[in-house]
């Protein structure tokens, strides 16, 4: 069997709408996830211990359930309980978040708890309140020490948006999987997916590459 490089052609821009939107879902999924798992690995690594156990049990749940089932119960069981309708982007979006929080959580508090805590007492007994401690001495280190597992969260949930699938997202996946239904051309368009999606990650790694070294671990 030969390979049809005019059924890529053909479908090529169907295929590249797919993979904006799959773009949309994970960046606009990641900028809430990163700002919420920043907050809440800022509360495991300093919050108080009621505050503490709540996010930690959060964490251990998002991060002991399968992605696919929570976002089977975003789009499919959050409604019937909140009696909304909730469209495939938005679960997608949400999900992502939610999914991606947990592990940023858990990357911060690493982070900072990897700061030594002599800079902190140093900090303070200068008379520096904590936050401006946090803000402006423990903060920058700690950043510099996530940026490595934090581009490879954004690799991770970039990929993931590929399950979204299950709930008849026109992601990247699906529409791959669309255009085989139609054409029966499975080797050229999961082909032609498979290096759409190597595209994308290799500019999010050369992006976090280009952040890593502009801010070197201290």
């Amino acid at each position: 069997m030969s390979f049809d490089w005019s059924a890529v052609i053909a479908a090529l821009p169907q295929l590249l709408q797919g993979a904006e939107l799959t773009v949309f879902i994970a960046a606009i999924g990641l900028i809430l996830g990163i700002s919420v798992g920043m907050l809440l690995g800022m509360l495991r690594a300093f919050g108080p211990m009621p505050v503490n156990a709540l996010v930690q049990v959060y964490v251990a749940f998002i991060r002991g359930t399968p992605l696919i089932v929570q976002i089977m119960f975003i789009y499919f069981a959050l409604p019937i309980l909140m009696h909304v309708r909730i469209q495939g982007v938005t679960a997608g979006i949400i999900a992502i978040a939610i999914n991606s929080s947990a592990y940023v959580a858990e990357i911060v508090r690493g982070s900072l708890l990897s700061i030594s805590k002599g800079l902190t007492e140093a900090g303070l007994a200068m008379g520096l309140p904590f936050w401006k401690v946090l803000v402006f001495i423990t903060g920058p280190l700690a950043f510099r020490r996530l940026i490595p597992p934090l581009g490879n969260q954004c690799i991770t949930s970039l990929k993931d948006t590929s399950l979204l699938l299950v709930i008849g997202v026109s992601e990247l996946t699906f529409t791959g999987q669309e255009i085989i239904a139609d054409n029966f051309r499975a080797v050229e368009i999961w082909s032609a997916v498979a290096m759409i999606y190597f595209v994308m990650l290799s500019a999010v790694g050369l992006f976090w590459q280009y952040v890593e070294r502009r801010m070197p671990i201290l």
